[in-house]
């Protein structure tokens, strides 16, 4: 054997957190949670399977917001990057890829799996910095001295103002915004978190002085406040803001989506095509499905060349 890359011995092993089940009673009710343990998957298609069954609890619970994602082997390997990175302690991630990619699907089920928080703005006309601010208030309640885990995703299309921009480089810097919280919100934390904070480290007798708790707070804040932004490359804003907010994009996980290859697509095309009543052998029908992917690359291809 000259090689590891010459030997059929070698297996890629694909690493999940979401692998283990919650433990129910015989009644069906929860008993407790399933714990996140980062270990190796058996094989592909099981941890496929795993996210499948996630995609299909997500919108039992979710009728209004059901999704129809198909996971091939790209899309698991962004979900997997994606849940990996906002299961950390302070972990936020930077999607980059062209709409209709997945980018904001994918963020939804990812935050689903992690059990934590889904928070996305609704914007309109009227919607400026204060009502960013009144909407981060509301997550950095949540995230500091409630403890709770939330996924806030931002898409471009959602930067009205270069000035969310700068906000989201702040929290991202340091967990504090300049003109979030006034003075009421800064005497009124460090009482909200004085017991939570003498708990965890142990702390018995002298209360801790409130700089300590309000570091204690932005720290909570940071770790428990995931931020996923989705962001398109040909935006011509896309470079600019890399230079004007540099901890944008150096403080978070970079996930580029590049186009789907064509096994992909015929996977998408076939989902959808095979639950399809068609008056013809299954033969026909499968290279229908084949014709859809293939039809979906040439597009693709000659829009580039176009474009050209």
């Amino acid at each position: 054997m000259t090689g590891y890359e010459d030997s059929e011995l070698v297996t890629q092993y694909q690493f999940a957190d979401f692998m283990r089940g919650d433990i129910f009673n015989d009644e069906g009710d929860l008993i407790e949670d399933a714990p996140f343990v980062y270990e190796a998957c058996p094989s592909n298609e099981y941890i496929k399977g795993v996210a499948v069954e996630k995609l299909e609890i997500f919108n039992e619970k979710n009728p209004a917001k059901k999704m129809a994602l198909v996971i091939f082997d790209d899309a698991l390997a962004h979900l997997l990057r994606l849940t990996r990175t906002i299961n950390a302690d302070a972990g936020s991630a930077m999607l980059v890829g062209v709409g209709g990619s997945g980018k904001t699907s994918l963020t939804r089920l990812a935050s689903s799996i992690c059990k934590q928080f889904m928070f996305q703005i609704s914007l309109t006309k009227s919607y400026n910095l204060q009502n960013l601010f009144d909407d981060v208030k509301l997550l950095y309640e949540q995230a500091g001295p409630k403890g709770g885990a939330v996924c806030f995703l931002m898409t471009d299309a959602e930067v009205k103002s270069e000035s969310f921009l700068e906000a989201i480089n702040s929290m991202l810097a340091t967990g504090e915004i300049p003109g979030l919280l006034g003075k009421e919100d800064k005497d009124l934390i460090p009482v909200q978190c004085k017991n939570i904070y003498m708990k965890e480290v142990g702390q018995k007798g002298e209360d801790p002085p409130p700089s300590v708790l309000w570091s204690y707070f932005l720290n909570r804040v940071k770790d428990n406040l995931h931020m996923v932004l989705a962001f398109s490359p040909v935006n011509v804003k896309f470079r600019e803001r890399a230079q004007k907010f540099p901890t944008v994009f150096s403080g978070c996980a970079i996930d580029w989506f590049l186009p789907w290859p064509e096994e992909a697509l015929i996977s998408v095309s076939s989902k959808f095509v095979n639950d399809f009543e068609i008056d013809c052998n299954a033969q026909t029908k499968e290279q229908l499905t084949i014709h859809m992917g293939k039809v979906h690359k040439m597009v693709d291809q000659v829009c580039a060349t176009y474009f050209s």
